[in-house]
């Protein structure tokens, strides 16, 4: 910041007509279903990487990656069976509505 301002204040004592050179900026816009993906996606990750995976069976985490991987998309199909799972599947369900995203979203459901 204090960079570009001394470019602007040079420009202005030396009388400099050339345009300021451009700043960046990302094009892409995520929409509000790729936000969400991308913070519940951190949010995965990073409990995974506290907790560890320890009591949580391939089922579970198979199906939650492949939620993951199709960009939180597909149906809901994460059943937590194990203590484990359960408070880890609690945790995400905090985590997302910390990071404003509806009860809906989440992946978890036990069907028969």
């Amino acid at each position: 910041m204090r960079v570009l301002a001394k470019v602007i204040a040079m420009a202005l004592v030396a009388g400099v007509q050339q345009p300021l050179p451009a700043i960046a900026q990302d094009a892409r816009q995520q929409s509000w279903s790729q936000v969400k993906c991308e913070r519940y996606t951190k949010a995965w990750s990073d409990v995974l990487a506290r907790r560890g995976t320890k009591g949580l069976g391939q089922a579970f985490i198979a199906s939650h990656e492949a939620f993951l991987a199709s960009g939180c998309t597909s149906q809901a199909n994460v059943c937590p069976r194990s203590a484990e799972e359960l408070d880890l599947a609690n945790i995400l369900v905090i985590a997302a509505m910390n990071a404003g995203t509806a009860s809906t979203f989440l992946p978890f459901a036990c069907r028969r």
